[in-house]
């Protein structure tokens, strides 16, 4: 007799976890320290050998603890895209979205499809990724503040403007600082960053998101690591069709400060300008060229990390 296997999907929401165990059982849990003790204390009771994967969406911070927890409970939680799991809920017919609905679907996605359980970040990758995105707020707000400064038509605005942006770019120099702090302490973190700035184009700033957003660098080969930062081109064709190949998916944040080295190494870095050229020679356009640019440009990170090679 074959011991039963259990496929588990939790909806996560800021106050509450809602836990399908099967097809026809939820159960809701407070999303507090407490609560989750509690969701792990009947885990435990099935037994970690009788959970197959515990599948839940990325939902912006509120899943953290949660996630943090299973795993060091050692269990297989995976963590999907929301636009992942929403497709998967249309292909299965589900159209309605409620917080039980949402949870029966991401139990049956754990149970249909095969999804890999990959290393979640430590506390000092979750630390440092916590402040490189408190950084990119912070340059946004910047920006923002910039742009009301060059409308505003009132001395007075003006004035409470230059306060605030001066109050958010000290703050923007405080979290960079912590950055730098806490890559400096870590032999490898350090390594990298001065080894991808070997490269022409890529700066500090450049070099600081990739070795804290894509710790894969180095590790995949140079097809898995375009499409694991989106900027590998998916096909479009169907029968004699033959349709533009697209971008999509991906970590956006890597692909920005991607898209700006790979601007400043189309003038600087001979090897990527003489393939820019060489794009463009063949009809390509400036954004398709771009695109390549910076697949090549990301191999070529990829390599020198893997090969420890300037």
């Amino acid at each position: 007799m074959t011991a039963q296997v259990y496929f588990i999907g939790i909806d996560v929401g800021k106050d509450w976890l809602h836990v399908a165990y099967s097809t026809t059982e939820v159960r809701s849990y407070p999303n507090t320290p407490e609560g989750i003790e509690r969701l792990l204390a009947e885990l435990r009771q099935l037994g970690p050998k009788a959970i197959g994967r515990i599948v839940l969406e990325a939902t912006g911070g509120y899943e953290r603890l949660l996630v943090q927890q299973l795993a060091a409970a050692e269990l297989p939680v995976v963590v999907v895209n929301p636009r992942q799991a929403r497709d998967f809920a249309r292909a299965t017919g589900r159209l309605a979205k409620t917080d039980r609905i949402d949870a029966l679907c991401l139990q049956q996605m754990a149970a249909t499809l095969n999804l890999p359980v990959r290393p979640l970040p430590d506390a000092a990758q979750s630390r440092l990724r916590e402040l490189l995105a408190r950084r990119n707020q912070l340059v946004q707000m910047i920006t923002a503040e910039r742009n009301r400064l060059a409308r505003s038509q009132h001395e007075a605005v003006q004035k409470s403007i230059r306060q605030v942006l001066e109050l958010l770019e000290q703050e923007l120099a405080a979290v960079e600082q912590m950055l730098d702090d806490t890559i400096r302490q870590s032999p490898l973190l350090s390594g990298n960053h001065k080894l991808l700035q070997s490269t022409k184009g890529v700066g500090p700033s450049t070099a600081r998101c990739l070795v804290i957003a894509l710790p894969e660098l180095g590790q995949l080969s140079r097809q898995k690591i375009a499409a694991l930062v989106g900027v590998a081109p998916f096909a479009h064709d169907s029968g004699r069709q033959r349709g533009r190949r697209h971008i999509r998916g991906g970590r956006p944040e890597v692909r920005r400060v991607l898209y700006m080295a790979t601007l400043v190494a189309t003038r600087h870095n001979p090897v990527i300008r003489d393939f820019y050229q060489r794009l463009l020679q063949r009809g390509k356009t400036n954004k398709v060229a771009l695109v390549a640019c910076m697949r090549k440009l990301l191999c070529i990170l990829n390599a020198t990390i893997r090969d420890r090679k300037p």
